[in-house]
């Protein structure tokens, strides 16, 4: 059973509201170096709570909240709300505008294995433990995960819809999106939304540290002795998707290796054993390459491009303690057989090593590859939405980094508190 609230959402305060483009940010985990150094330079930038600089950044990060709390810069709302939440935006080459269309709420953090929320990747233990240092330190949760849960009837949309009549913001964020957020105050139409998710599970789409993340803390804090009936650090800040009648896109995560000693002929030798290699010439060729075929893959080693391609006879060596629906996912495959039986990386070694990146933007790839500072790069394919349920349904998970929903929420346009004081409220009404 999915347990939501609604919240008493701290925002940035009302004169600051037609800012809020430059007051917004990336997620923590796709925020890039140089988009850092950009947004760090407004000292009101949500980028100072979700991505502190220095060392002991999480204690900064605490400071700066008891500041921007006792200035006036957030101020907590009266009383809880849903919040909905609209993203307009395009695919390249697209005319039409999509819409995704959402609310922001509080789920409780349950554990994995109580299946109410269904988990599909796996984590890095470093970035899990960073979130951990910063929700103990600052009390906040600074951006919403990304929850997907199935509503054939579609029930809540209409009252989405009404609200986005009077939004209370409306802006282009750094993808070129134009995000635009709603307030639903009602109780009645609050409890029809709880009500509507109860019975569901919820798949999380983004944000596996996050709520990893917040899980911990939930148990962390399971033995203080409160007087209410329900405990700030049980909940959780989610953005809730229907997966019918919406525009739910996954873009590739492509792969970039740093590891030294690794030399050409040896791997590539190694790499004709399982896979069929045929050379394409320079990156510009790979870049407009359409991989219809399962289990094939872009290659990117110093100049040169290759499309590599498996050799289904030897499906029968890969991951064989997986069910076979996992088994047959291109990246599953990708991370067994090379980065596990060719460079010798075990799973844990896989989610720690700082040898193994993550990167979305190709032209990125071809940057770091040809640049010499990644030995080489592997060039994936989008995996599908159904494909993402039928493991989740599993209680399976897939490689980190398997999938991109795009677009990205954004951080810094609510935030929602752990603090037992500013959460309290007669929620009981929204039950009865």
């Amino acid at each position: 059973m999915a347990e939501l609230l609604p919240l008493k959402a701290w925002r940035y305060a009302d004169e600051l509201g037609e800012q809020l483009e430059k007051l917004t940010a990336p997620l923590f985990d796709v925020v890039t170096s140089k988009q850092r150094e950009l947004l760090y330079q407004n000292p009101l930038n949500s980028i100072h709570l979700s991505v502190p600089q220095g060392e002991e950044g999480h204690l900064s990060a605490q400071k700066l909240v008891a500041q921007w709390k006792s200035k006036g810069i957030l101020v907590q709302d009266d009383v809880p709300s849903i919040y909905v939440y609209f993203q307009y935006f395009r695919l390249p080459g697209e005319k039409e505008e999509r819409c995704r269309k959402g609310f922001i709420a509080q789920i409780k953090a349950t554990d994995w294995d109580e299946k109410v929320i269904l988990r599909h990747e796996n984590t890095i233990v470093s970035a899990v433990n960073d979130r951990v240092d910063l929700l103990r330190a600052t009390g906040i949760q600074v951006s919403p995960t990304h929850g997907l849960y199935e509503d054939l009837t579609q029930e809540l949309e209409p009252w989405m819809d009404q609200a986005m009549e009077q939004p209370l913001y409306e802006m282009e964020d750094y993808q070129g999106v134009r995000e635009v957020l709603a307030q639903i105050i009602d109780p009645s139409i609050i409890q029809l939304f709880l009500k509507t998710l109860a019975p569901k599970k919820v798949i999380l789409a983004d944000g596996h540290h996050r709520l990893e993340a917040a899980i911990a803390y939930r148990k962390e804090q399971s033995e203080v002795v409160i007087s209410s009936s329900w405990r700030a650090s049980d909940y959780h800040l989610m953005y809730f998707t229907n997966v019918v009648g919406n525009h739910l896109e996954i873009l590739p995560t492509h792969r970039l290796y740093y590891g030294e000693g690794l030399e050409k002929e040896v791997f590539f030798k190694a790499i004709e054993e399982w896979f069929e290699i045929r050379p394409l010439g320079d990156s510009a060729e790979l870049s407009n390459y359409s991989f219809q075929r399962k289990h094939s893959f872009g290659l990117l080693w110093e100049d040169s491009a290759y499309v590599i391609k498996f050799r289904q006879e030897k499906m029968d060596l890969v991951a064989p303690s997986s069910p076979e629906v996992v088994r047959q996912l291109d990246l599953v495959l990708l991370h067994d057989v090379v980065f596990g039986k060719l460079l010798g990386l075990s799973p844990d070694q896989q989610r720690t090593t700082p040898d193994l990146a993550f990167e979305r933007n190709f032209s990125r790839c071809v940057q770091e590859v040809q640049s010499g500072n990644a030995k080489f790069a592997i060039i994936t394919r989008e995996i599908q939405l159904s494909q993402v349920i039928e493991v989740c349904n599993l209680g399976q998970v897939m490689p980190q980094k398997s999938t991109y929903f795009y677009p990205k929420a954004l951080g810094g346009m609510l935030f929602a508190t752990v603090n037992q004081k500013e959460f309290d409220y007669d929620y009981a009404q929204y039950f009865s």
